[in-house]
């Protein structure tokens, strides 16, 4: 169980206000206020949902996806775009260890400089995930 909300500062309800993070015990939570009532959603539920999207938008785009990082890290050779190719296949893996570790602050803060949003309705679940360069209507500009 991670020992605070994955995007903490970057969840907010349906009307753009922005969740707070608390505990349950030892839970923690997001709290999306509804009409004076503060609904607590367990963050492992939301914070699951958005990995999940992030998983499913990377899926299929995994050799660009390491290719791009190998040059971006000046380690363009075979072996290390293999292994970002891997890390990316299996990448399940990688978020359940980013559930216990968490993001960092610094990280958060980034995310939310550059638009990332997490809109989630006060039964906790995720509408959508904005992310910077990305459209939330799917009018990206596919063939069809």
């Amino acid at each position: 169980m991670p020992n605070q909300p994955l995007f903490a500062g970057l969840v907010i309800d349906e009307s753009g206000r922005l969740a707070e993070s608390a505990f349950i015990g030892n839970e923690p939570c997001y709290v999306v206020d509804d009409s004076g009532f503060r609904r607590h959603i367990p963050a492992e539920q939301v914070d699951r949902a958005v990995l999940a999207q992030m998983a499913e938008m990377m899926k299929g785009s995994e050799e660009f996806l390491s290719e791009q990082t190998a040059k971006m890290l000046g380690q363009e050779d075979p072996f290390s775009k293999a292994i970002i190719e891997q890390q990316l296949k299996n990448i399940d893996k990688q978020f359940d260890a980013l559930m216990q570790n968490g993001i960092p602050e610094d990280m958060r803060a980034y995310l939310g400089m550059m638009g990332f949003k997490v809109v989630i309705n006060y039964h906790g679940e995720v509408l959508r995930v904005e992310q910077p360069g990305r459209t939330g209507d799917g009018d990206e500009g596919g063939d069809e």
